[in-house]
Protein backbone atom coordinates (compact mmCIF):
# COMPACT_ATOMS: atom_id res chain seq x y z
CA UNK A 1 0.00 0.00 0.00
CA UNK A 2 2.08 2.72 -1.42
CA UNK A 3 1.04 6.07 -2.14
CA UNK A 4 2.02 8.68 -4.86
CA UNK A 5 4.96 10.43 -3.52
CA UNK A 6 4.04 13.49 -5.33
CA UNK A 7 0.05 13.12 -4.64
CA UNK A 8 -1.61 16.65 -2.83
CA UNK A 9 -3.32 15.65 0.47
CA UNK A 10 -6.63 17.67 1.17
CA UNK A 11 -6.55 17.84 5.54
CA UNK A 12 -9.66 19.74 5.39
CA UNK A 13 -11.09 16.40 4.74
CA UNK A 14 -10.28 14.90 8.62
CA UNK A 15 -10.66 16.34 11.83
CA UNK A 16 -8.64 15.86 15.12
CA UNK A 17 -10.52 16.29 17.83
CA UNK A 18 -7.82 13.86 19.81
CA UNK A 19 -6.58 14.97 23.37
CA UNK A 20 -7.02 16.68 26.64
CA UNK A 21 -8.70 13.94 27.69
CA UNK A 22 -12.27 13.62 29.34
CA UNK A 23 -13.88 13.53 32.75
CA UNK A 24 -13.19 10.68 34.89
CA UNK A 25 -11.45 9.16 31.61
CA UNK A 26 -14.54 9.15 29.66
CA UNK A 27 -17.66 7.26 30.08
CA UNK A 28 -18.23 3.80 28.96
CA UNK A 29 -21.33 2.77 26.78
CA UNK A 30 -22.55 -0.82 28.48
CA UNK A 31 -20.15 -0.92 31.13
CA UNK A 32 -19.17 -3.11 33.85
CA UNK A 33 -17.70 -7.00 32.80
CA UNK A 34 -19.68 -5.97 29.38
CA UNK A 35 -16.28 -5.41 28.08
CA UNK A 36 -15.46 -4.45 24.39
CA UNK A 37 -16.93 -7.86 22.72
CA UNK A 38 -20.24 -7.38 24.14
CA UNK A 39 -20.32 -3.70 23.14
CA UNK A 40 -19.65 -4.11 19.67
CA UNK A 41 -22.46 -6.66 19.27
CA UNK A 42 -24.48 -3.30 18.52
CA UNK A 43 -22.58 -1.33 16.87
CA UNK A 44 -18.81 -2.36 15.04
CA UNK A 45 -17.89 -0.60 11.22
CA UNK A 46 -21.59 0.29 11.49
CA UNK A 47 -23.87 3.33 11.24
CA UNK A 48 -25.55 5.15 14.05
CA UNK A 49 -29.05 5.38 13.13
CA UNK A 50 -30.23 6.86 16.23
CA UNK A 51 -30.26 10.31 14.93
CA UNK A 52 -30.53 11.46 18.57
CA UNK A 53 -28.67 13.98 20.19
CA UNK A 54 -27.18 12.62 23.16
CA UNK A 55 -25.38 13.81 26.65
CA UNK A 56 -22.17 13.67 27.64
CA UNK A 57 -19.07 16.25 27.50
CA UNK A 58 -18.36 17.56 24.12
CA UNK A 59 -14.92 18.66 22.31
CA UNK A 60 -14.30 20.82 19.69
CA UNK A 61 -12.43 19.33 16.54
CA UNK A 62 -9.45 21.42 16.18
CA UNK A 63 -8.55 23.38 12.77
CA UNK A 64 -7.54 21.51 9.74
CA UNK A 65 -4.73 23.32 9.45
CA UNK A 66 -3.16 21.35 12.69
CA UNK A 67 -3.15 18.19 10.40
CA UNK A 68 -2.71 20.22 6.95
CA UNK A 69 0.74 21.21 8.09
CA UNK A 70 1.86 17.72 8.19
CA UNK A 71 0.13 16.04 5.87
CA UNK A 72 0.76 17.58 2.57
CA UNK A 73 2.13 14.93 0.00
CA UNK A 74 1.58 10.90 -0.41
CA UNK A 75 5.22 10.97 0.72
CA UNK A 76 4.10 12.35 4.13
CA UNK A 77 1.15 9.57 4.12
CA UNK A 78 3.76 6.86 3.75
CA UNK A 79 5.61 7.88 6.87
CA UNK A 80 2.51 8.97 9.13
CA UNK A 81 -0.52 7.04 10.54
CA UNK A 82 -2.23 10.56 10.46
CA UNK A 83 -2.06 11.60 7.36
CA UNK A 84 -2.15 8.16 5.58
CA UNK A 85 -5.92 8.59 6.92
CA UNK A 86 -6.03 11.82 5.47
CA UNK A 87 -4.41 10.07 2.02
CA UNK A 88 -7.15 7.01 2.39
CA UNK A 89 -9.80 9.32 3.10
CA UNK A 90 -9.16 11.76 -0.01
CA UNK A 91 -9.08 8.78 -2.37
CA UNK A 92 -12.15 7.57 -1.49
CA UNK A 93 -14.14 10.41 -1.55
CA UNK A 94 -12.52 11.27 -4.94
CA UNK A 95 -13.38 8.06 -6.48
CA UNK A 96 -17.17 8.32 -5.09
CA UNK A 97 -17.81 11.56 -5.93
CA UNK A 98 -16.21 11.07 -9.72
CA UNK A 99 -18.78 8.01 -9.89
CA UNK A 100 -21.61 10.29 -8.53
CA UNK A 101 -20.89 12.57 -11.49
CA UNK A 102 -21.05 9.64 -14.71
CA UNK A 103 -24.03 9.36 -13.00
CA UNK A 104 -25.60 12.96 -12.93
CA UNK A 105 -25.68 13.15 -9.58
CA UNK A 106 -23.77 15.40 -6.63
CA UNK A 107 -21.68 13.86 -3.57
CA UNK A 108 -21.98 15.85 -0.43
CA UNK A 109 -17.96 14.89 1.04
CA UNK A 110 -18.20 13.88 4.26
CA UNK A 111 -15.66 14.64 7.38
CA UNK A 112 -13.78 12.05 8.99
CA UNK A 113 -13.10 13.06 12.88
CA UNK A 114 -10.25 11.86 14.68
CA UNK A 115 -10.95 11.06 18.58
CA UNK A 116 -10.14 9.61 21.91
CA UNK A 117 -12.07 7.86 24.31
CA UNK A 118 -15.25 9.28 23.44
CA UNK A 119 -16.95 11.90 21.69
CA UNK A 120 -20.17 13.97 21.36
CA UNK A 121 -21.84 13.76 17.56
CA UNK A 122 -25.15 13.95 16.07
CA UNK A 123 -26.32 10.88 16.67
CA UNK A 124 -25.18 10.94 20.78
CA UNK A 125 -22.40 10.12 22.63
CA UNK A 126 -19.99 7.60 22.29
CA UNK A 127 -16.76 5.83 23.40
CA UNK A 128 -14.25 4.12 21.25
CA UNK A 129 -16.08 0.83 22.70
CA UNK A 130 -18.61 0.84 19.67
CA UNK A 131 -15.16 0.94 17.22
CA UNK A 132 -15.47 3.33 14.29
CA UNK A 133 -18.80 4.73 13.10
CA UNK A 134 -20.84 6.84 10.42
CA UNK A 135 -23.16 9.49 11.86
CA UNK A 136 -25.86 10.33 9.05
CA UNK A 137 -26.89 13.46 11.13
CA UNK A 138 -24.04 15.14 10.61
CA UNK A 139 -22.42 13.51 7.87
CA UNK A 140 -19.23 12.92 9.60
CA UNK A 141 -16.72 9.19 10.15
CA UNK A 142 -15.68 8.87 13.64
CA UNK A 143 -12.92 6.85 14.23
CA UNK A 144 -10.36 6.21 17.58
CA UNK A 145 -7.36 4.75 15.63
CA UNK A 146 -6.52 2.80 19.00
CA UNK A 147 -9.20 0.76 17.29
CA UNK A 148 -6.71 -0.79 14.96
CA UNK A 149 -4.68 -2.31 17.54
CA UNK A 150 -8.26 -4.08 19.34
CA UNK A 151 -9.09 -5.13 16.10
CA UNK A 152 -5.92 -7.48 16.32
CA UNK A 153 -5.52 -8.04 20.04
CA UNK A 154 -9.12 -9.06 20.77
CA UNK A 155 -10.56 -10.03 17.67
CA UNK A 156 -7.43 -11.72 15.74
CA UNK A 157 -7.26 -9.53 12.59
CA UNK A 158 -4.12 -9.42 10.73
CA UNK A 159 -3.94 -5.80 11.27
CA UNK A 160 -1.87 -3.65 8.52
CA UNK A 161 -2.21 -0.05 6.66
CA UNK A 162 -5.05 -1.75 4.65
CA UNK A 163 -6.95 -3.38 7.01
CA UNK A 164 -7.66 0.29 8.30
CA UNK A 165 -8.38 1.52 4.93
CA UNK A 166 -10.71 -1.24 4.50
CA UNK A 167 -12.41 -0.06 7.47
CA UNK A 168 -12.54 3.51 6.60
CA UNK A 169 -13.70 2.57 2.97
CA UNK A 170 -16.78 0.42 4.99
CA UNK A 171 -17.66 3.86 6.57
CA UNK A 172 -17.85 5.68 3.61
CA UNK A 173 -19.69 3.16 1.85
CA UNK A 174 -22.45 4.37 4.67
CA UNK A 175 -22.04 8.04 3.31
CA UNK A 176 -23.02 6.78 -0.04
CA UNK A 177 -26.17 5.15 1.27
CA UNK A 178 -27.04 8.06 3.09
CA UNK A 179 -26.65 10.15 0.05
CA UNK A 180 -28.65 7.62 -1.78
CA UNK A 181 -31.43 6.87 0.37
CA UNK A 182 -30.59 3.78 1.23
CA UNK A 183 -30.72 3.55 4.68
CA UNK A 184 -34.06 3.49 5.67
CA UNK A 185 -34.17 -0.02 4.19
CA UNK A 186 -32.27 -0.95 7.93
CA UNK A 187 -33.84 1.05 10.17
CA UNK A 188 -37.64 -0.39 9.18
CA UNK A 189 -35.48 -4.16 9.86
CA UNK A 190 -33.21 -3.62 12.40
CA UNK A 191 -32.18 -7.31 13.40
CA UNK A 192 -31.69 -10.78 12.07
CA UNK A 193 -29.82 -13.11 9.39
CA UNK A 194 -31.57 -11.42 6.49
CA UNK A 195 -32.34 -8.38 8.14
CA UNK A 196 -31.95 -4.84 6.09
CA UNK A 197 -29.72 -4.15 8.46
CA UNK A 198 -27.29 -7.26 7.31
CA UNK A 199 -28.03 -6.12 3.93
CA UNK A 200 -26.74 -2.24 4.61
CA UNK A 201 -23.50 -3.58 6.49
CA UNK A 202 -22.81 -5.86 3.19
CA UNK A 203 -23.21 -3.50 0.47
CA UNK A 204 -20.80 -1.54 3.02
CA UNK A 205 -18.41 -4.16 2.78
CA UNK A 206 -18.85 -4.51 -1.32
CA UNK A 207 -18.47 -0.75 -1.45
CA UNK A 208 -15.08 -0.86 0.12
CA UNK A 209 -14.06 -2.92 -2.38
CA UNK A 210 -15.17 -1.24 -5.72
CA UNK A 211 -12.94 1.62 -3.73
CA UNK A 212 -10.27 -0.43 -3.47
CA UNK A 213 -10.44 -1.89 -7.12
CA UNK A 214 -10.41 1.72 -8.37
CA UNK A 215 -7.90 3.46 -5.72
CA UNK A 216 -5.01 3.88 -8.03
CA UNK A 217 -6.92 5.28 -10.30
CA UNK A 218 -7.93 7.96 -7.98
CA UNK A 219 -4.41 9.42 -8.19
CA UNK A 220 -3.32 8.93 -4.54
CA UNK A 221 -1.42 5.29 -4.87
CA UNK A 222 1.74 4.34 -6.91
CA UNK A 223 0.12 1.15 -7.92
CA UNK A 224 -2.38 -1.71 -7.37
CA UNK A 225 -2.73 -3.11 -3.60
CA UNK A 226 -1.08 -6.06 -3.33
CA UNK A 227 -2.48 -9.63 -2.55
CA UNK A 228 -1.00 -9.23 1.15
CA UNK A 229 -3.30 -5.82 1.03
CA UNK A 230 -6.48 -7.27 -0.18
CA UNK A 231 -5.68 -10.46 2.59
CA UNK A 232 -5.25 -7.61 5.11
CA UNK A 233 -8.84 -6.39 4.42
CA UNK A 234 -10.48 -9.69 4.24
CA UNK A 235 -8.69 -10.51 7.58
CA UNK A 236 -10.22 -7.43 8.89
CA UNK A 237 -13.96 -8.27 7.70
CA UNK A 238 -13.94 -12.02 8.84
CA UNK A 239 -12.63 -11.17 12.13
CA UNK A 240 -15.75 -8.78 12.81
CA UNK A 241 -18.68 -11.37 11.30
CA UNK A 242 -21.55 -11.63 14.08
CA UNK A 243 -21.42 -15.30 14.55
CA UNK A 244 -17.30 -15.02 15.36
CA UNK A 245 -18.03 -12.07 17.59
CA UNK A 246 -20.97 -13.97 19.41
CA UNK A 247 -19.56 -17.36 19.42
CA UNK A 248 -16.27 -15.55 21.17
CA UNK A 249 -18.78 -13.57 23.64
CA UNK A 250 -21.07 -15.88 24.58
CA UNK A 251 -19.99 -19.26 22.78
CA UNK A 252 -22.93 -19.65 20.96
CA UNK A 253 -24.62 -17.98 17.67
CA UNK A 254 -27.97 -16.54 17.61
CA UNK A 255 -28.64 -15.36 13.71
CA UNK A 256 -31.83 -13.54 15.31
CA UNK A 257 -29.70 -11.23 16.52
CA UNK A 258 -27.59 -10.60 13.56
CA UNK A 259 -26.94 -6.91 12.57
CA UNK A 260 -23.79 -7.05 9.96
CA UNK A 261 -23.37 -10.58 9.23
CA UNK A 262 -21.34 -13.63 9.01
CA UNK A 263 -17.71 -13.36 8.70
CA UNK A 264 -18.32 -15.53 5.18
CA UNK A 265 -20.97 -13.06 4.19
CA UNK A 266 -18.33 -10.30 4.87
CA UNK A 267 -15.32 -11.78 3.00
CA UNK A 268 -18.07 -12.49 -0.35
CA UNK A 269 -19.22 -9.22 -0.15
CA UNK A 270 -15.83 -7.47 0.18
CA UNK A 271 -14.14 -9.71 -2.44
CA UNK A 272 -17.52 -9.32 -5.03
CA UNK A 273 -16.84 -5.66 -4.66
CA UNK A 274 -13.22 -5.75 -5.50
CA UNK A 275 -13.67 -8.37 -8.11
CA UNK A 276 -16.17 -6.73 -10.15
CA UNK A 277 -15.05 -3.52 -9.68
CA UNK A 278 -18.86 -2.75 -10.42
CA UNK A 279 -20.99 -0.73 -7.65
CA UNK A 280 -24.16 -1.83 -9.70
CA UNK A 281 -22.68 -5.22 -8.01
CA UNK A 282 -23.37 -4.27 -4.66
CA UNK A 283 -27.01 -4.89 -4.25
CA UNK A 284 -27.18 -6.79 -1.51
CA UNK A 285 -31.11 -6.05 -1.10
CA UNK A 286 -31.85 -8.29 -3.59
CA UNK A 287 -31.60 -11.84 -3.64
CA UNK A 288 -29.83 -13.74 -1.03
CA UNK A 289 -27.05 -12.86 0.73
Amino acid sequence: MDFEDNARLDASQVEDARGGGFPGGGLVIGGGAVGIIGLVLTLLFGVDITGGGGGGPQRQAQPAGNLSAQCRTGSDADQSEDCRVVGVVNSIQRYWSEVFERNGRDYVPARTRLFSQATQTACGYATSDVGPFYCPADQRVYLDLTFFGRLQRDFGAEGGPFAQAYVIAHEYGHHVQNLLGTMARAQADPKGATSGSVRLELQADCHAGVWAKHAVDTGFYSKPFSDTDIQEAISAAEAVGDDRIQERAQGRVDPDSFTHGTSAQRHRWFSTGYRTGDPGACDTFSGSI
